[in-house]
C-alpha cells in the first residue's frame, strides 16, 4: 500500500497548534463488527453528537468522557477493512488519521480471530502516530481456547497493546491506563514493504494483500495459540443460518417473533400512555378555563400538548423494544448471519443483507424498522433503507384498507390488497432509483465482504443501558418534531363551534378541490389523505367526520381508533364512487407513514433535508399514483 499520506499526517500533527487545555482527541479505528460502537457508546454515553462528515453520506459521531479530571473527544471514525480509500467510508476514514486532529487512535480488532482482523493495522502500520491496539472480545477467544500474549505484541508494535472485553466495564481501567501512556515514546513498527511496486508504479492489490498478511502471520508468530479445537465445524444451527434457502427462513421466523417480543413492553407502556389523556384532560382543561385562558389555547393545550406527549411516549416505547431485540441479536453474533444470507437480494436495491430484518418489522410498524435501521453499517444506506420501508403497509395500513375496500369492492378486497403488495414491490424498485445513486455509490452495490462474529453471551447490563439512552433521545427529538406538526395540524382544524366548514381545513379543501379532483380526491378525501400523514388509523375517523359529522378532524385523527359508526359504510358508499375509493385507497396505503414514522426517520438519518425529500417524494408518488387509478379505473367502473 502507498503511504503518500503518512508525511501529511506527521506535518499536521506538528502543527496543529491545540491548546493544552483542550479535550484530548480519541479516534476510534476498526472493522465492521469488532466492538467499536459498544466502546463508544460506554465512554461517552448520552454526550453524543451524531451527523455527517461534511460533502458527505457517511456518518458523523463524536462524544465526550471525562477521565481523572482531563477531558476527551471521542470520535467514532466508519466500520472499514482497510485504509486503502476504496468506498467513502474509508475515504473518511483515512483522511481523519491522516489530518492529525486525533491525539490517539485506538485500533480494535477481534480477538478470537487475529489473523483476519488485523488487516486494519496493516495498513495503519507505516503511521507514526499514537496509537493502541485493543484485543477486544477476549472472552470469546478464551470460550474458544485462544491465548494472545499481548505483551509480546505489543514488544514487537511498539504501542499499547490491552486485553479487552469493550462489554465489561472492569476492563476499561486498563484502557485509561493505555491512554495515559499512549504516545509518550512512539516507536517505529517492525520493518513493513508497504508497497508492491516501484516508486511511482501502481501497486497490485492481490500481491500488496498477500504481503500485508505475511506481516500479519509474523507479527503474530508465536504471540497466538491454540489451546483447544477452536477451529471446529459450524453447529448445526449455523450451518442452517447460512444456508441459501434455510437461512433465509430462519431469519423471517426470528424477525417475527422478534418483532411479537418488541410489542409487548410497547403495548404496555403505549395502554398506560393511552389513559393519560383521560385522566389530565379533564382537570387540566378546567384549571386553564378558570385562569382565563382562551377556548383556543385551552383546547390546544389539552387536546394538541397532551396527545404530543403520549405519541412521543408510545414512539419511545417502540423503539426501545425493536432496539432491544436488534441489538441482542447484533450482540449475540446473529445480525451478521441475516446480513450474509440476504445480502445478494438486498444488494439489488444497494444494501446490505442486514436492512431485511428492519424491513420484516416494518410490517408491524415504521417506527420500528427506522430503528432497526441502525444495524446497517453507513449512512447513506440506512437512509435508503428508510426510503424504501416506507413503502411497506404497516399494521395500521393492514387493519384499515381491508375495511375500506370491503365497503367498496366486497370479495374483490383480496384483489386490491394484493395490487397493494404489488405496487409496494415496483415503489420499493423505484425508489431505489430515484435515491440509490446519490445514497450508495457503486463500489458499494457489491457483495459485502465480512466476518462472521463467532457467537457469544449477550452483555445484558450494557445492552439494557444502551437501550434506554435510545429510548430516551428517540422520546426528547419526537417530541419536538410531533409537536410541531400537531400544533401546525391543530390550527388548521380547529372550530370554536365545531363545525368543520368553518375550520381553515375545509377552506383550503374546497378552494383547491378542482385540482384534487384530477387525482380522484374531493376535498373530503384529500383532507382525510392529509391526516393519514398524522396516523393511518385516522383515516375512518376522518371520513365519519367529514361525511357523517361524527366529530371534529382533529379529535377524530389523535384518538387512532379504527372503529366506525352506525351506518358509515352506507354513507361512504353513497358519496364516493369506486374510482374515487381505488384512487384513496392507494393514495393512503403509500403516502407519508405517519408523523411518528417522520420523526423516527429524522431521529436515525439526523438529516432534516433528506427526512423532508423523502417525505415529499411519497406525497407526491402518492398523488401521482391516485391520478393514474383514478383514470385508468374510471374505463372500468
Amino acid at each position: 500500500m502507498s503511504c503518500e499520506y503518512c508525511e501529511e499526517a506527521k506535518t499536521r500533527k506538528a502543527g496543529s497548534g491545540r491548546s493544552k487545555t483542550a479535550a484530548r482527541v480519541i479516534a476510534l479505528l476498526g472493522q465492521p463488527n469488532s466492538g467499536k460502537s459498544t466502546l463508544f457508546n460506554t465512554l461517552t454515553g448520552g454526550r453524543q453528537h451524531v451527523g455527517n462528515w461534511p460533502g458527505k453520506t457517511v456518518e458523523k459521531k463524536e462524544g465526550r468522557f471525562q477521565h481523572n479530571e482531563r477531558q476527551y473527544l471521542a470520535a467514532d471514525l466508519p466500520g472499514s477493512y482497510s485504509l486503502s480509500a476504496g468506498s467513502e467510508e474509508e475515504t473518511v476514514t483515512r483522511d481523519y488519521i491522516a489530518s492529525g486532529e486525533a491525539d490517539v487512535v485506538c485500533i480494535l480488532a477481534d480477538a478470537s480471530q487475529l489473523e483476519r482482523s488485523l488487516y486494519m493495522l496493516a495498513d495503519f502500520a507505516p503511521l507514526n502516530v499514537p496509537a493502541i491496539l485493543l484485543l477486544n472480545m477476549m472472552d470469546v477467544a478464551k470460550e474458544k481456547g485462544i491465548a494472545v500474549d499481548a505483551k509480546l505484541l505489543e514488544e514487537r508494535l511498539g504501542i499499547p497493546v490491552v486485553p479487552f472485553v469493550a462489554s465489561n466495564p472492569k476492563d476499561y481501567g486498563v484502557f485509561y491506563a493505555a491512554l495515559e501512556r499512549a504516545g509518550a515514546t512512539i516507536k517505529t513498527p517492525p520493518a513493513f514493504p508497504y508497497t508492491s511496486g516501484e516508486p511511482g508504479e501502481e501497486p497490485d492489490v492481490l500481491v500488496e494483500a498477500d504481503i500485508k498478511f505475511k506481516w500479519i502471520e509474523t507479527l503474530l508468530d508465536g504471540a497466538v495459540k491454540k489451546t483447544k479445537g477452536s477451529a471446529a465445524a459450524f453447529s448445526r444451527f449455523d450451518r442452517a443460518a447460512t444456508s441459501n434457502v434455510k437461512g433465509k427462513f430462519i431469519a423471517i421466523g426470528i424477525a417475527i417473533a422478534g418483532l411479537v417480543a418488541a410489542t409487548i413492553p410497547f403495548l404496555i407502556i403505549s395502554g398506560i400512555a393511552n389513559m393519560i389523556p383521560s385522566l389530565l384532560g379533564p382537570p387540566l382543561a378546567a384549571f386553564l378555563q378558570s385562569v382565563g385562558l382562551g377556548s383556543f389555547l385551552t383546547s390546544l393545550v389539552v387536546s394538541g400538548v397532551l396527545n404530543t406527549f403520549v405519541f412521543a411516549i408510545q414512539m419511545a416505547a417502540s423503539v426501545f423494544g425493536i432496539t432491544f431485540v436488534f441489538g441482542l441479536l447484533e450482540d449475540v453474533g446473529y445480525m451478521a448471519r441475516v446480513s450474509f444470507v440476504f445480502d445478494g437480494v438486498m444488494s439489488k436495491l444497494g444494501l446490505q443483507g442486514k436492512a431485511i430484518m428492519p424491513f420484516f418489522v416494518s410490517l408491524g410498524c415504521t417506527i420500528s424498522g427506522a430503528a432497526g435501521t441502525r444495524v446497517i453499517d453507513t449512512w447513506g444506506q440506512r437512509v435508503l433503507a428508510m426510503a424504501l420501508m416506507w413503502a411497506v403497509p404497516c399494521a395500521a395500513i393492514l387493519a384499515i384498507i381491508p375495511v375500506l375496500a370491503n365497503i367498496f369492492f366486497g370479495w374483490g378486497t383480496l384483489f386490491v390488497m394484493l395490487g397493494i403488495f404489488a405496487v409496494m414491490v415496483i415503489h420499493m424498485m423505484i425508489t431505489a432509483k430515484v435515491f440509490g445513486r446519490t445514497l450508495v455509490s457503486e463500489q458499494d452495490r457489491t457483495g459485502m465482504i465480512m466476518e462472521l462474529p463467532p457467537y457469544h453471551k449477550p452483555k445484558w447490563k450494557l445492552l439494557f443501558k444502551t437501550t434506554i439512552l435510545r429510548a430516551k433521545d428517540i422520546f426528547i427529538r419526537a417530541f419536538r418534531v410531533i409537536f410541531v406538526m400537531t400544533v401546525l395540524f391543530f390550527c388548521l382544524t380547529w372550530t370554536a363551534d365545531g363545525n368543520v366548514e368553518n375550520s381553515v381545513i375545509y377552506k383550503i379543501g374546497s378552494f383547491i378541490e378542482p385540482v384534487t379532483r384530477v387525482f380522484g380526491l374531493g376535498w373530503q378525501l384529500f383532507m382525510a389523505f392529509i391526516a393519514a400523514a398524522f396516523a393511518k388509523e385516522a383515516v375512518l375517523g376522518v371520513l365519519g367526520a367529514l361525511y357523517m359529522g361524527s366529530g371534529g378532524i382533529f379529535e377524530s385523527t389523535f384518538s387512532k381508533s379504527t372503529q366506525t359508526v352506525e351506518g358509515f359504510g352506507a354513507v361512504i358508499a353513497d358519496a364516493i364512487s369506486k374510482p374515487e375509493a381505488l384512487a384513496f385507497i392507494f393514495a393512503v396505503s403509500f403516502t407519508v407513514p405517519c408523523v411518528m414514522a417522520m420523526a423516527s426517520t429524522y431521529s436515525e438519518n439526523h438529516s432534516l433535508k433528506w427526512t423532508l425529500r423523502i417525505a415529499g417524494y411519497y406525497m407526491a408518488t402518492a398523488l401521482l399514483l391516485s391520478l393514474v387509478i383514478f383514470h385508468v379505473s374510471s374505463l372500468f367502473f
